[in-house]
């Protein structure tokens, strides 16, 4: 570590923090909640994903359904399901898939190889397994 002086003292130390246990649960719990109170959509885009991105690159339709389970004292698992007819999704090929919380704010995004074309009658789910280090 690294002691400095100005107004006040701070030490800097090089490398990984760890967290607690405890502050690893209480992460997957608050973005459980999170996910809970919030939605999904699917895209066309496939670009790389930014950290300041706001939404996906280009939006198909919003999910049918978002769920999530904190299946581990650290892992959330998300699930978006998107119905073929109400999703607008009859010959489309998805390309990104993103979950937003309550404010739309994006929260996780994926992009992947395109899926598809789909019909009316499909269901779409992706599930998404997040682990807090």
């Amino acid at each position: 570590c690294t002691k400095y002086r100005h107004d006040y003292i701070h030490y800097s130390c090089g490398g990984r923090i760890l967290i607690t246990e405890k502050l690893q649960n209480l992460l997957a719990t608050q973005l459980k909640t999170l996910v809970d109170a919030g939605s999904g959509k699917v895209g066309l885009g496939g670009n790389s994903t930014y950290s300041s991105q706001t939404d996906l690159d280009v939006v198909l339709s919003t999910a049918t359904s978002v769920s999530c389970v904190q299946s581990d004292a650290n892992v959330v698992q998300i699930k978006v399901t998107m119905s073929g007819a109400a999703a607008a999704m009859t010959g489309q090929v998805i390309r990104e898939v993103g979950v937003f919380d309550g404010s739309s704010n994006m929260l996780v995004r994926e992009n992947f190889e395109g899926i598809g074309p789909f019909s009316s009658n499909d269901t779409l789910e992706f599930f998404i397994i997040l682990e807090v280090e």
